[in-house]
């Protein structure tokens, strides 16, 4: 027995002094005429470690093992210097001397090198943007152990604390997510773009999101919050920017094919070419997706295609050009009632019920670096695209010997955003400015009548001279930004911005309304009249805000920022025929603010982002009065919480050059939402759609390229109406969320040109769901998939 003792505690010594016996690189970066330059990005390529000189062009790297590493140092407008250094039991000394830039380069992108990372921060300037004192997360997705095929949003956004997730589907079709008492619906909260160009429907008067990139296209995830309005445009939930793969550039040509099986006649296959000849690269991706889905009626064929070349003209002037183009066909097994559920959550109970999407997207943007400290970026896109949902939009209640309805919109939209950022010594401090317009007209057309009552995918009016509503609704939209960062120490800077906004709204057209007036009889008669329409509303809004950034020490941020939003009526709240909600006449539009307060930063063996914010609205819109379903201006409200995000890497506590990896990721918000109302209703209400506890956590594990994740979710229960309905009202459109728990396994290997992955999702099988529809895809409770697989084999040559 002494001797097992003696053993383990000589293992636990041995491991201490591992864990000690580390060193240190230091030195000094200076220019050519030896003067300190501060602000250096010093990294070592093969870890997640790096740091910047100070104000006398010294820095230090601590927490190294024997071994040998790769410095590189980088500064905006010098040639970037890397050197070999081997530590050796001893700390190590090395210096650099910069050079300025003789061409143009490109800005160098440091991110962590290693396998295991998911998550980081953008950083203070990127492009032409600048992100500094603002809440960001940047989702790496290459290294994610996930379901890419399937888009799941539980594990892809799994590091991202606060967000709500609506599980409408199980293939991913539509990703929707909110946060801190958004509405998940379509992401429509979000500015939503790729590569920084919009995506939705329409940003302002449409924004819901129909098309979401297919992950296995996706390089990173962008993510900003609210104080992104300044830069972005005035959505509350910030930007949700989805930066696509480019071509490999060590390669003139690369093909990678992805093929994934999965449960309920899940199958994918992605397929992707791209490279770099000369001054051209290129990259293009081609996805089809079909299944049958967890419940009857589920069936679903997706394609989805993207191309995009870039063209060095020059080493100053760059050219890039993209085309989307995605269409799905989907049957929708609408909404269950609360005892339906509870009964069956399998069950479907119309085979009516179809969406379709058609959706074209190009993009033509254009870089110009006039100096290494001075660029210049144009990007113009257009949107041309359909959705049209088919079918019988009422609960069980009702009969359906009725025709179904089709709700069709056309869009026509088009916009250019410009952008100027000049990098410049202040009082003999860098500081970086940015200003921009956005020129921006939106169109959709609208359309909403009877359809056959049948149960096919035919999507044709049956009486296209009698509609129940035409209208033509437009957007135009004139923006300007200016941002700047003032360097005021080497560690404090204040970055303050301002916006302009001009919306107009038009809608004209007609809708049918119904009268009871006496007949020539004297009894009374229902009458269905056309009532034209015609709208217009023209503001001019003004917004500001101001950032924070304090950097005490190396690898350790204090942030704040505070910005005002503001929120249009959108085309669904001037005209919806859903017969499950009315839309309030006198609606207003949405203003208001957020701030955040937060604390950030990295070690070896740590990363943590910990925050509290406060969201304000005013004339919040929401769904009231469940006894007679109205949207509208409920009220004044605000939701306040705490977002914390960690990460341990524990074999890098005890050797940094392991190939070993454990690491346990913590993502937990505290989140309370208020009605602030002189309607006792409402007042002191639960703000909707406000989990007040929501955690995900995990560990993710491994050797080499094998990886291994496991991942838990609680979400507490909260409410889908203002008036915090408690009892589910019978046709389930209101009513709470129960709490519910999922967890995901997935694991992964890649040797060179092969890799597998293969998990299951919803591993206790666990029967839950995440949203109540008022209309499409219900009206009711939309279930969740319970416990399923997936099966991926990957090529690359």
């Amino acid at each position: 027995m002494l001797h097992r003792l003696l053993y383990i505690f000589g293992i636990i010594l041995l491991s201490l002094t591992s864990a000690f016996a580390q060193y240190s690189i230091k030195g000094r970066v200076v220019d050519v005429k030896d003067q300190q330059l501060d602000a250096v990005d010093v990294f070592i390529k093969s870890k997640a470690l790096k740091v910047s000189t100070n104000n006398k062009g010294e820095f230090i790297i601590d927490g190294l093992s024997n071994g040998n590493y790769v410095v590189g140092v980088f500064k905006y407008g010098f040639s970037p210097i890397e050197k070999t250094v081997t530590v050796e039991n001893e700390n190590q000394t090395i210096n650099f001397t910069l050079k300025p830039l003789e061409t143009v380069l490109d800005e160098v992108n440091i991110t962590d090198a290693s396998t295991t990372a998911e998550i980081k921060r953008l950083e203070a300037v990127v492009g032409t943007s600048i992100y500094e004192g603002k809440k960001s997360e940047v989702i790496l997705v290459d290294n994610l152990t996930a379901n890419l095929a399937t888009n799941n949003s539980r594990q892809v956004y799994n590091r991202v604390p606060g967000l709500n997730i609506w599980e409408s589907d199980g293939a991913g079709i539509q990703l929707g997510i909110g946060g801190r008492g958004l509405s998940p619906n379509r992401t429509s909260n979000f500015n939503t773009r790729q590569n920084g160009y919009d995506i939705a429907a329409d940003a302002l008067g449409y924004p819901e999101s129909y098309y979401t990139p297919p992950m296995e296209a996706v390089e990173e995830v962008q993510i900003v919050r609210g104080a992104a309005s300044l830069q972005y445009g005035t959505q509350f939930g910030g930007l949700l920017n989805f930066k696509m793969k480019r071509g490999n550039t060590e390669k003139p040509f690369e093909f990678t094919t992805r093929q994934t099986v999965g449960s309920f006649g899940l199958f994918n296959s992605f397929n992707s070419i791209g490279g770099q000849k000369g001054k051209v690269n290129y990259y293009a991706m081609y996805q089809y997706k079909k299944g049958e889905g967890w419940r009857p009626n589920s069936d679903f064929n997706v394609n989805t295609v993207f191309t995009g070349v870039q063209y060095d003209v020059t080493d100053k002037f760059k050219i890039g050009v993209e085309i989307t183009h995605m269409d799905y066909l989907a049957q929708q097994p609408g909404g269950l009632t609360d005892d339906e559920f509870y009964r069956d959550p399998r069950a479907s109970y119309t085979d009516q019920n179809w969406f379709k999407v058609n959706w074209n997207i190009a993009s033509v943007n254009f870089q110009y670096q006039f100096t290494p400290k001075a660029k210049i970026e144009m990007r113009n896109f257009g949107l041309l695209a359909s959705r049209d949902a088919l079918g019988i939009n009422l609960n069980k209640l009702d009969p359906y010997n009725e025709p179904r309805l089709l709700v069709a919109d056309e869009f026509r939209n088009v916009g250019t955003e410009i952008r100027y950022m000049q990098h410049y010594d202040l009082k003999g401090k860098p500081s970086v400015f940015v200003i921009g317009s956005r020129l921006y007209h939106g169109n959709d057309d609208k359309k909403q009548g009877d359809a056959s009552d049948g149960n096919d995918a035919k999507f044709e009016f049956s009486h296209p001279d009698s509609l129940l509503s035409d209208h033509n609704f437009r957007i135009n939209n004139y923006a300007f930004f200016a941002e700047n960062i003032f360097q005021i120490n080497d560690k404090f800077s204040i970055t303050p911005g301002i916006r302009f906004e001009y919306i107009q709204t038009t809608g004209k057209g007609y809708y049918q309304q119904t009268f009871f007036e006496p007949g020539d009889d004297g009894l009374i008669e229902e009458i269905t009249r056309p009532i034209e329409d015609n709208i217009n509303n023209t503001r001019n809004i003004f917004i500001a805000g101001v950032g924070f950034s304090y950097k005490p020490i190396q690898d350790l941020e204090v942030y704040a920022n505070i910005s005002q939003n503001y929120r249009a009526i959108t085309y669904s709240d001037l005209r919806s025929l859903n017969t499950n909600v009315r839309i309030d006449p006198n609606l207003k539009d949405e203003k208001g603010y957020s701030a955040d307060l937060g604390l950030r930063g990295t070690l070896p063996w740590l990363n943590y982002d910990v925050s509290t914010f406060y969201l304000r609205y005013n004339d919040k819109i929401g769904l009231a009065n469940p006894a007679n379903p109205i949207r509208t201006n409920i009220a004044d409200a605000y939701t306040l919480g705490i977002e914390s995000y960690t990460e341990i890497k524990w074999m890098d506590i005890f050797s940094p050059l392991s190939d070993y990896h454990f690491n346990l990721f913590a993502n937990v918000a505290f989140i309370r939402g208020k009605y602030i109302s002189e309607d006792r209703v409402y007042d002191g209400k639960n703000v909707e759609l406000v989990p007040p506890f929501n955690i995900k956590t995990g560990i993710n594990a491994g050797y080499k390229s094998f990886n291994l994740s496991l991942q838990y979710t609680y979400v507490e229960k909260h409410y889908t109406d203002a008036a915090n309905t408690e009892e589910p009202l019978a046709d389930a459109v209101y009513g709470p969320i129960p709490s519910y728990y999922v967890m995901d396994l997935s694991a992964k290997y890649s040797f060179k040109w092969f890799g597998i992955e293969l998990g299951i999702n919803n591993l206790t099988d666990n029967m839950y769901f995440t949203r109540r529809a008022t209309g499409y895809p219900g009206p009711g409770i939309i279930p969740s998939d319970g416990r399923n697989y997936y099966f991926t084999l990957q090529f690359k040559i």
